[in-house]
């Protein structure tokens, strides 16, 4: 599952480099992070938060099908690791 919403939200971005899926599996429930570059997260979420429910309902579907839960976040990068790569060297 994890790679099946990587290409997902790679294709919705325009710094799919930047894109990080991070999967946890708790007592039959899967939690997935999605995090994504500053100026992509709009794009992610989409008008009226549309695109980021209708991946959450895929992801739902999928994990219905195995058995499980799902709870996808969608998580800005932190302001720190900006700064660090914007500091000039």
């Amino acid at each position: 599952m994890e790679e099946f919403v990587a290409y997902l939200v790679k294709n919705l971005v325009s710094n799919p480099d930047d894109v990080k899926v991070a999967l946890r599996e708790e007592e039959g429930r899967i939690e997935i992070d999605i995090r994504v570059a500053h100026e992509d997260i709009g794009k992610v979420i989409g008008r009226g938060g549309n695109t980021v429910n209708a991946l959450r309902t895929i992801t739902r579907v999928v994990a219905a099908r195995l058995g499980k839960r799902v709870h996808l976040e969608l998580l800005q990068e932190d302001e720190e690791s900006r700064l660090k790569q914007s500091s000039p060297a």
